[in-house]
């Protein structure tokens, strides 16, 4: 019994969001420009069921972009109607279209001249007919089986929700980047976090000059720790890298010879680079391609500023 009724409640749904797909029209088009030309804040409301869905369609905005917060229709009636300002735009969620808190909302909206978006279940409705753009979430039959609880309505107007943030992504060209600034904390943040929020500077990285003898660059690795150094002029400018791996073929090539040679004579030359504003998902994955440990950032003119380790990203729970 619960199995069926988990499939027939995960069908319906299924079947209203394919058919969204078939009533996407210039009204939605209207939207995203709405949204996109906003020069306030995108500001979301909806009652009951449509407010909890609204809350999470303002966060998904405001996370991607837009500027934006959930404000509760009662409440706004009783005070927190100054939270609205001129260029905002006002998305209203409401199934039928006629919830009384959002109606006594309009005199406002229209005398601040806010653009109004309605996602409602009926065009002719009163709300509908006082906005600005409206899209149709209406659907055939709620996935409740006595046809009563809000549940394919709210997915449908959930679904829509985030097809307009996403929508409005694209249009406003909003990267990886940009995602990252917006997401400092959490797993999402690690995971976007840029070189130079990981890599090692100033004395945390080994770095020797091109006539540094080799006892001078073992003791440089050796204290830092860090499996290698760069090898780098006095302005700064990036020459070379030695590396554990280096020094071992060079002891074994070299044999005793090897402790006169200088760090030029012993150093590879064009070493792997990154620069500073990089994601860190993408040293890793020069670092992974390459199969090395370390990868040196410099700037736009070659000279040193800093290096990451793969420690330090795995040490940060990125990945």
């Amino acid at each position: 019994m619960s199995l069926e009724t988990a499939r027939k409640v995960l069908e319906i749904e299924a079947r209203t969001l394919k058919d969204l797909i078939g009533r996407l029209d210039q009204e939605f088009v209207r939207a995203v420009d709405l949204l996109m030309n906003c020069r306030g804040r995108v500001v979301v409301a909806g009652m009951g069921k449509s407010g909890l869905v609204g809350q999470k369609i303002s966060a998904t905005l405001s996370s991607t972009g837009t500027p934006s917060f959930f404000l509760h229709p009662a409440e706004a009636l009783h005070g927190d109607l100054g939270r609205l300002v001129r260029q905002d735009v006002l998305l209203a969620l409401s199934y039928s279209g006629e919830t009384d808190e959002l109606l006594r909302l309009l005199d406002t909206v229209k005398r601040l001249d806010i653009q109004l978006i309605s996602l409602v279940g009926n065009r002719t409705s009163s709300l509908a007919q006082a906005s600005d753009a409206v899209i149709d979430v209406s659907v055939n039959r709620e996935a409740c089986p006595l046809g009563l609880a809000p549940t394919a309505s709210t997915t449908a107007m959930i679904a829509m929700g985030d097809a307009l943030a996403m929508a409005v992504l694209r249009k406003r060209g909003f990267n990886e980047e940009d995602y990252a600034t917006l997401h400092p904390g959490g797993g999402l943040g690690m995971r976007l976090r840029r070189v130079e929020n990981v890599m090692h500077t100033g004395d945390q990285a080994p770095t020797v000059g091109p006539d540094a003898p080799m006892p001078e660059v073992i003791y440089e690795m050796s204290r830092k720790g860090l499996g290698h150094t760069a090898v780098v002029e006095k302005d700064g400018h990036l020459l070379g890298i030695i590396s554990d791996g280096d020094l071992r073929r060079v002891l074994e090539r070299e044999g005793n010879r090897a402790l006169s040679l200088t760090a030029h004579e012993c150093m590879t030359r064009s070493p792997a680079t990154i620069h500073a504003k990089e994601l860190a998902t993408k040293a890793l994955s020069i670092m992974e391609g390459r199969k090395i440990t370390t990868l040196l950032v410099v700037d736009a003119e070659g000279k040193l500023q800093g290096v990451v380790h793969i420690h330090d990203l795995w040490t940060t729970q990125m990945f």
